[in-house]
Protein backbone atom coordinates (compact mmCIF):
# COMPACT_ATOMS: atom_id res chain seq x y z
CA UNK A 1 0.00 0.00 0.00
CA UNK A 2 1.33 3.47 -0.98
CA UNK A 3 0.26 6.58 1.27
CA UNK A 4 2.08 8.56 -1.37
CA UNK A 5 -1.18 10.32 -2.96
CA UNK A 6 -1.81 13.41 -2.31
CA UNK A 7 -0.43 16.42 -2.87
CA UNK A 8 3.83 15.58 -3.24
CA UNK A 9 6.27 17.76 -1.38
CA UNK A 10 10.22 18.53 -3.43
CA UNK A 11 12.24 18.41 -0.61
CA UNK A 12 15.58 18.86 -3.42
CA UNK A 13 17.71 21.87 -3.00
CA UNK A 14 15.67 23.75 -6.21
CA UNK A 15 13.54 24.25 -7.94
CA UNK A 16 11.58 24.73 -4.19
CA UNK A 17 8.64 24.80 -3.41
CA UNK A 18 6.60 27.88 -5.07
CA UNK A 19 4.30 29.87 -3.27
CA UNK A 20 0.54 29.89 -4.30
CA UNK A 21 0.38 33.59 -4.99
CA UNK A 22 3.34 33.07 -7.08
CA UNK A 23 1.63 30.52 -9.13
CA UNK A 24 -1.42 32.21 -9.79
CA UNK A 25 0.48 35.43 -10.12
CA UNK A 26 1.65 34.03 -13.33
CA UNK A 27 -1.19 32.22 -14.37
CA UNK A 28 -2.72 34.77 -16.64
CA UNK A 29 -2.73 35.82 -20.30
CA UNK A 30 0.19 37.43 -22.16
CA UNK A 31 0.86 41.20 -22.10
CA UNK A 32 2.32 43.85 -24.01
CA UNK A 33 5.78 43.90 -23.87
CA UNK A 34 6.36 47.39 -25.34
CA UNK A 35 4.31 49.65 -22.71
CA UNK A 36 2.02 49.35 -20.34
CA UNK A 37 1.85 47.85 -16.83
CA UNK A 38 4.93 45.46 -17.45
CA UNK A 39 7.06 47.95 -18.33
CA UNK A 40 6.01 49.71 -15.08
CA UNK A 41 6.08 46.79 -12.95
CA UNK A 42 9.76 45.52 -14.07
CA UNK A 43 11.26 49.13 -13.40
CA UNK A 44 9.99 48.74 -9.31
CA UNK A 45 11.31 45.66 -9.17
CA UNK A 46 14.84 46.87 -9.30
CA UNK A 47 14.57 48.24 -6.23
CA UNK A 48 13.25 45.57 -4.28
CA UNK A 49 15.87 42.85 -6.14
CA UNK A 50 18.60 45.04 -4.66
CA UNK A 51 17.21 44.99 -1.31
CA UNK A 52 17.51 41.14 -1.30
CA UNK A 53 21.31 41.64 -2.63
CA UNK A 54 21.81 44.27 -0.15
CA UNK A 55 23.43 46.14 -2.29
CA UNK A 56 23.05 50.01 -3.90
CA UNK A 57 24.60 48.62 -7.32
CA UNK A 58 23.77 47.38 -10.59
CA UNK A 59 21.41 44.45 -11.47
CA UNK A 60 20.87 42.59 -15.44
CA UNK A 61 18.11 39.95 -15.54
CA UNK A 62 18.58 37.22 -17.72
CA UNK A 63 16.53 34.64 -19.53
CA UNK A 64 18.72 32.21 -18.30
CA UNK A 65 19.81 29.01 -14.86
CA UNK A 66 22.58 29.94 -12.86
CA UNK A 67 24.64 28.66 -15.20
CA UNK A 68 23.83 31.59 -17.51
CA UNK A 69 24.51 34.06 -14.68
CA UNK A 70 28.32 32.33 -14.41
CA UNK A 71 28.73 33.32 -17.87
CA UNK A 72 27.47 36.44 -17.31
CA UNK A 73 29.41 37.55 -14.92
CA UNK A 74 32.59 36.62 -16.49
CA UNK A 75 31.80 37.27 -20.36
CA UNK A 76 31.40 41.28 -18.62
CA UNK A 77 34.77 41.08 -16.86
CA UNK A 78 37.46 38.39 -18.10
CA UNK A 79 39.02 38.28 -21.44
CA UNK A 80 40.38 35.20 -23.21
CA UNK A 81 43.86 34.62 -21.96
CA UNK A 82 43.24 36.35 -18.64
CA UNK A 83 43.25 34.31 -15.13
CA UNK A 84 40.48 33.94 -12.50
CA UNK A 85 41.32 32.04 -9.24
CA UNK A 86 38.26 29.51 -8.57
CA UNK A 87 37.94 28.31 -4.78
CA UNK A 88 35.90 24.90 -5.21
CA UNK A 89 34.12 23.56 -2.28
CA UNK A 90 32.53 20.70 -4.45
CA UNK A 91 30.33 20.59 -7.41
CA UNK A 92 29.51 24.23 -8.20
CA UNK A 93 32.83 25.80 -7.75
CA UNK A 94 34.30 23.44 -10.12
CA UNK A 95 31.30 23.96 -12.49
CA UNK A 96 32.09 27.64 -12.47
CA UNK A 97 35.79 26.66 -13.61
CA UNK A 98 34.52 24.87 -16.53
CA UNK A 99 32.29 27.54 -17.36
CA UNK A 100 35.90 29.86 -17.46
CA UNK A 101 37.53 27.16 -19.21
CA UNK A 102 34.73 27.03 -21.97
CA UNK A 103 35.52 31.09 -22.55
CA UNK A 104 39.03 30.78 -22.99
CA UNK A 105 39.89 32.07 -19.68
CA UNK A 106 43.09 30.73 -17.64
CA UNK A 107 41.68 28.57 -14.19
CA UNK A 108 43.74 28.29 -11.38
CA UNK A 109 41.96 26.22 -9.06
CA UNK A 110 41.94 26.02 -4.91
CA UNK A 111 40.41 22.52 -3.77
CA UNK A 112 39.12 22.94 -0.55
CA UNK A 113 37.71 19.35 -0.41
CA UNK A 114 34.16 18.52 0.00
CA UNK A 115 33.96 19.03 3.82
CA UNK A 116 35.72 22.59 4.40
CA UNK A 117 34.84 25.71 3.57
CA UNK A 118 37.31 28.04 1.57
CA UNK A 119 39.99 29.34 3.37
CA UNK A 120 41.10 32.60 3.58
CA UNK A 121 44.57 32.26 4.41
CA UNK A 122 45.23 29.98 1.46
CA UNK A 123 43.37 32.52 -0.83
CA UNK A 124 46.16 35.06 0.66
CA UNK A 125 48.85 33.07 -0.11
CA UNK A 126 47.89 32.50 -3.61
CA UNK A 127 47.28 36.42 -4.60
CA UNK A 128 50.44 36.83 -2.69
CA UNK A 129 52.13 34.68 -5.37
CA UNK A 130 50.65 36.35 -8.06
CA UNK A 131 53.46 38.88 -8.73
CA UNK A 132 52.52 39.86 -11.83
CA UNK A 133 49.08 40.72 -10.81
CA UNK A 134 47.50 37.77 -13.70
CA UNK A 135 44.67 37.17 -12.01
CA UNK A 136 41.51 39.51 -13.02
CA UNK A 137 39.01 37.83 -10.60
CA UNK A 138 38.38 35.58 -8.10
CA UNK A 139 35.37 33.20 -7.84
CA UNK A 140 34.05 32.19 -4.32
CA UNK A 141 30.22 29.84 -4.07
CA UNK A 142 29.06 31.45 -0.95
CA UNK A 143 26.48 27.67 -0.24
CA UNK A 144 27.73 24.83 -2.57
CA UNK A 145 24.28 23.30 -2.74
CA UNK A 146 26.02 19.94 -3.64
CA UNK A 147 28.11 20.17 -0.22
CA UNK A 148 25.99 22.57 1.59
CA UNK A 149 28.89 24.11 2.49
CA UNK A 150 29.09 28.16 3.38
CA UNK A 151 32.31 29.94 3.08
CA UNK A 152 32.98 33.45 4.67
CA UNK A 153 32.98 35.76 2.03
CA UNK A 154 33.71 39.36 3.95
CA UNK A 155 37.28 37.01 5.27
CA UNK A 156 38.07 36.67 1.26
CA UNK A 157 37.54 40.30 0.57
CA UNK A 158 40.13 40.65 3.47
CA UNK A 159 42.80 38.66 1.91
CA UNK A 160 42.44 40.35 -1.77
CA UNK A 161 42.63 44.07 0.86
CA UNK A 162 45.57 42.75 2.90
CA UNK A 163 47.41 41.69 -0.38
CA UNK A 164 46.53 44.79 -1.80
CA UNK A 165 45.50 42.74 -4.97
CA UNK A 166 42.99 44.29 -7.50
CA UNK A 167 41.26 41.34 -8.30
CA UNK A 168 37.40 41.50 -8.41
CA UNK A 169 35.35 39.94 -6.44
CA UNK A 170 32.84 37.61 -7.72
CA UNK A 171 30.42 35.51 -5.44
CA UNK A 172 27.96 32.79 -6.26
CA UNK A 173 24.72 33.10 -4.03
CA UNK A 174 22.58 30.74 -6.24
CA UNK A 175 22.10 28.49 -3.23
CA UNK A 176 22.44 31.07 -0.58
CA UNK A 177 20.39 34.61 -1.94
CA UNK A 178 17.61 35.39 0.47
CA UNK A 179 18.06 31.90 3.31
CA UNK A 180 21.58 32.37 4.74
CA UNK A 181 22.77 36.19 5.55
CA UNK A 182 24.50 37.60 2.62
CA UNK A 183 25.81 41.61 2.33
CA UNK A 184 26.90 41.60 -1.32
CA UNK A 185 28.57 45.53 -0.42
CA UNK A 186 28.87 45.00 3.36
CA UNK A 187 31.62 42.64 2.53
CA UNK A 188 32.84 43.69 -0.27
CA UNK A 189 31.45 41.46 -3.61
CA UNK A 190 31.99 43.03 -7.03
CA UNK A 191 30.06 40.53 -8.90
CA UNK A 192 26.95 38.33 -7.35
CA UNK A 193 25.35 36.01 -9.51
CA UNK A 194 21.90 33.58 -8.61
CA UNK A 195 18.74 32.76 -9.71
CA UNK A 196 15.14 32.54 -9.83
CA UNK A 197 14.91 29.35 -8.60
CA UNK A 198 15.65 28.79 -5.02
CA UNK A 199 15.33 31.65 -2.51
CA UNK A 200 13.77 33.89 -4.86
CA UNK A 201 10.56 30.86 -5.07
CA UNK A 202 10.14 31.20 -9.01
CA UNK A 203 10.43 28.52 -11.07
CA UNK A 204 13.51 28.35 -13.15
CA UNK A 205 14.48 30.56 -15.84
CA UNK A 206 15.59 33.57 -14.67
CA UNK A 207 19.12 34.49 -13.82
CA UNK A 208 20.42 37.24 -11.67
CA UNK A 209 24.20 39.33 -11.74
CA UNK A 210 24.33 42.27 -9.06
CA UNK A 211 27.43 44.74 -10.14
CA UNK A 212 29.91 47.30 -8.67
CA UNK A 213 30.49 50.38 -10.36
CA UNK A 214 33.99 48.85 -9.63
CA UNK A 215 33.06 45.85 -12.17
CA UNK A 216 31.28 48.27 -14.21
CA UNK A 217 34.64 50.17 -15.12
CA UNK A 218 36.19 46.86 -15.93
CA UNK A 219 33.76 46.36 -18.52
CA UNK A 220 33.71 49.66 -19.72
CA UNK A 221 37.49 48.24 -20.50
CA UNK A 222 37.17 45.24 -21.92
CA UNK A 223 37.68 45.06 -25.60
CA UNK A 224 34.80 42.78 -26.52
CA UNK A 225 31.78 41.62 -25.17
CA UNK A 226 29.57 39.20 -26.29
CA UNK A 227 25.85 41.29 -27.14
CA UNK A 228 23.63 38.85 -25.39
CA UNK A 229 25.81 38.49 -22.11
CA UNK A 230 26.36 41.91 -22.04
CA UNK A 231 24.86 43.55 -18.70
CA UNK A 232 25.46 47.22 -19.70
CA UNK A 233 22.41 47.81 -21.83
CA UNK A 234 20.43 45.88 -19.21
CA UNK A 235 21.16 47.52 -16.38
CA UNK A 236 20.62 50.76 -18.33
CA UNK A 237 18.16 50.08 -20.51
CA UNK A 238 17.17 52.95 -23.31
CA UNK A 239 14.27 51.15 -23.83
CA UNK A 240 12.26 48.26 -22.01
CA UNK A 241 13.45 45.54 -24.49
CA UNK A 242 17.24 45.92 -23.52
CA UNK A 243 16.20 44.91 -20.08
CA UNK A 244 16.35 40.90 -21.40
CA UNK A 245 18.05 41.60 -24.83
CA UNK A 246 14.86 40.73 -26.54
CA UNK A 247 11.45 39.56 -25.62
CA UNK A 248 10.85 39.49 -22.11
CA UNK A 249 10.40 36.60 -19.87
CA UNK A 250 6.80 38.02 -19.41
CA UNK A 251 5.37 35.40 -16.73
CA UNK A 252 8.13 34.65 -14.65
CA UNK A 253 8.22 38.33 -14.13
CA UNK A 254 4.82 38.18 -12.97
CA UNK A 255 5.94 35.46 -10.29
CA UNK A 256 8.88 37.43 -9.74
CA UNK A 257 6.74 40.61 -8.68
CA UNK A 258 4.49 38.84 -5.95
CA UNK A 259 7.43 36.36 -4.83
CA UNK A 260 9.60 39.79 -4.02
CA UNK A 261 6.46 41.39 -2.80
CA UNK A 262 6.32 38.29 0.10
CA UNK A 263 9.98 38.82 0.89
CA UNK A 264 9.82 42.14 1.73
CA UNK A 265 6.57 41.55 3.72
CA UNK A 266 8.56 39.04 6.02
CA UNK A 267 11.81 41.28 5.90
CA UNK A 268 14.88 39.77 5.07
CA UNK A 269 16.22 39.64 9.06
CA UNK A 270 13.22 37.95 9.56
CA UNK A 271 13.39 35.11 6.73
CA UNK A 272 17.16 34.57 7.71
CA UNK A 273 16.47 33.85 11.01
CA UNK A 274 13.46 31.34 10.04
CA UNK A 275 15.87 29.26 7.81
CA UNK A 276 18.28 29.44 10.41
CA UNK A 277 15.97 27.90 12.92
CA UNK A 278 14.41 25.67 10.58
CA UNK A 279 17.94 24.55 9.54
CA UNK A 280 18.75 23.87 12.93
CA UNK A 281 15.90 21.54 13.62
CA UNK A 282 16.78 19.41 10.57
CA UNK A 283 20.10 19.17 12.47
CA UNK A 284 19.12 18.06 15.46
CA UNK A 285 17.38 15.50 13.65
CA UNK A 286 19.91 13.93 12.17
CA UNK A 287 22.46 14.30 14.86
CA UNK A 288 20.28 12.25 16.87
CA UNK A 289 19.35 9.69 14.37
CA UNK A 290 23.36 9.59 13.87
CA UNK A 291 24.27 8.74 17.42
CA UNK A 292 22.67 4.87 16.90
CA UNK A 293 23.70 4.24 12.94
CA UNK A 294 25.27 5.19 10.28
CA UNK A 295 23.72 8.67 9.13
CA UNK A 296 26.18 11.80 9.00
CA UNK A 297 25.82 15.68 8.03
CA UNK A 298 28.24 16.08 5.54
CA UNK A 299 29.57 19.74 7.53
CA UNK A 300 30.64 18.86 10.70
CA UNK A 301 31.12 22.60 11.88
CA UNK A 302 27.33 23.93 12.45
CA UNK A 303 29.04 27.49 11.64
CA UNK A 304 29.89 26.18 8.05
CA UNK A 305 26.92 24.73 7.64
CA UNK A 306 24.09 26.29 5.28
CA UNK A 307 20.85 27.30 6.24
CA UNK A 308 19.20 26.47 3.15
CA UNK A 309 20.65 23.11 1.98
CA UNK A 310 21.59 19.99 4.42
CA UNK A 311 23.73 16.88 2.41
CA UNK A 312 24.29 13.84 4.77
CA UNK A 313 25.47 10.83 4.04
CA UNK A 314 24.03 7.00 5.20
CA UNK A 315 26.49 4.79 2.97
CA UNK A 316 25.57 3.19 -0.23
CA UNK A 317 22.89 1.94 -0.83
CA UNK A 318 21.04 2.69 2.17
CA UNK A 319 20.90 6.68 0.80
CA UNK A 320 19.65 5.93 -2.51
CA UNK A 321 17.24 3.52 -0.71
CA UNK A 322 16.27 5.71 1.39
CA UNK A 323 14.98 8.00 -1.50
CA UNK A 324 13.29 5.75 -3.05
CA UNK A 325 11.08 4.90 -0.33
CA UNK A 326 10.45 8.70 0.59
CA UNK A 327 9.22 9.28 -2.57
CA UNK A 328 7.48 5.56 -3.61
CA UNK A 329 6.01 5.47 -0.31
CA UNK A 330 5.21 9.26 1.71
CA UNK A 331 5.29 11.44 -1.99
CA UNK A 332 8.26 13.18 -0.40
CA UNK A 333 11.01 14.00 -2.93
CA UNK A 334 14.52 14.31 -1.62
CA UNK A 335 17.68 15.51 -3.14
CA UNK A 336 19.89 13.37 -4.45
CA UNK A 337 23.59 12.93 -3.19
CA UNK A 338 25.34 15.44 -6.02
CA UNK A 339 28.86 15.53 -6.86
CA UNK A 340 29.62 12.98 -3.36
CA UNK A 341 30.86 9.66 -3.74
CA UNK A 342 33.73 7.76 -2.17
CA UNK A 343 35.37 4.76 -2.22
CA UNK A 344 33.07 1.77 -3.12
CA UNK A 345 30.23 4.26 -4.00
CA UNK A 346 31.45 6.20 -7.13
CA UNK A 347 27.87 6.86 -7.87
CA UNK A 348 27.06 8.49 -4.81
CA UNK A 349 24.21 6.46 -3.69
CA UNK A 350 25.12 7.04 -0.18
CA UNK A 351 24.23 10.50 -0.03
CA UNK A 352 21.32 12.64 -0.11
CA UNK A 353 20.59 16.31 0.44
CA UNK A 354 17.39 18.16 2.10
CA UNK A 355 16.16 21.37 0.23
CA UNK A 356 14.96 23.85 2.84
CA UNK A 357 14.89 26.78 1.14
CA UNK A 358 12.66 29.84 0.21
CA UNK A 359 9.01 29.10 0.92
CA UNK A 360 9.08 26.31 3.80
CA UNK A 361 8.09 26.57 7.07
CA UNK A 362 7.74 24.49 10.48
CA UNK A 363 5.07 21.94 9.87
CA UNK A 364 6.68 21.60 6.41
CA UNK A 365 10.41 20.24 7.70
CA UNK A 366 8.64 18.75 10.46
CA UNK A 367 6.93 16.26 7.96
CA UNK A 368 10.01 16.09 5.86
CA UNK A 369 11.57 14.59 9.08
CA UNK A 370 9.08 12.31 10.27
CA UNK A 371 9.09 10.91 6.41
CA UNK A 372 12.51 10.25 6.80
CA UNK A 373 12.18 8.87 10.27
CA UNK A 374 10.07 6.24 9.06
CA UNK A 375 11.35 5.21 6.47
CA UNK A 376 14.70 4.45 8.29
CA UNK A 377 12.36 2.45 10.45
CA UNK A 378 10.45 1.03 7.28
CA UNK A 379 14.21 -0.10 5.43
CA UNK A 380 16.00 -1.42 8.72
CA UNK A 381 18.79 1.58 8.66
CA UNK A 382 19.92 1.70 11.71
CA UNK A 383 19.08 4.69 13.28
CA UNK A 384 18.69 6.69 17.05
CA UNK A 385 15.54 7.36 17.99
CA UNK A 386 13.50 10.64 18.50
CA UNK A 387 14.89 12.39 15.57
CA UNK A 388 11.82 14.30 14.71
CA UNK A 389 10.97 14.91 18.98
CA UNK A 390 14.84 16.71 19.06
CA UNK A 391 13.68 18.72 15.83
CA UNK A 392 10.51 19.27 17.45
CA UNK A 393 12.13 21.27 20.65
CA UNK A 394 13.92 23.28 18.27
CA UNK A 395 10.91 24.62 16.96
CA UNK A 396 9.58 25.09 20.48
CA UNK A 397 12.54 26.93 21.79
CA UNK A 398 11.92 29.45 19.07
CA UNK A 399 9.30 31.07 21.00
CA UNK A 400 6.09 33.13 19.91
Amino acid sequence: MSLAHGRPYLAIPGPSVIPDAVLQAMHRASPNIYEGDLVDMVAGMIPDLRRVARTEGHVAIYIANGHGAWEAALANTVAPGEKVLVCATGRFGHGWAEMAEGLGIEVEILEFGLKTPIDAGRVRKALEDDAGGRIKAVLAVHVDTSTSLRSDIAEIRRALGEVGHPALLMVDCIASLGCDPFEMDLWGADVTVTGSQKGLMVPPGLGFVFFSERAAEVRRAMPRVPRYWDWAPRADPEMFYQYFGGTAPTHHLFGLRTALDIIHAEGMEAIWARHATLARAIWAAAETWGEGGPLTLNVAEPGHRSHAVTALRLGAPHGARLREWTARQAGVTLGIGLGMSEEGDPEGRGFFRFGHMGHVNAHMVLGLLGTVEAGLSALGIPHGRGGVAAAAEVVASAGP
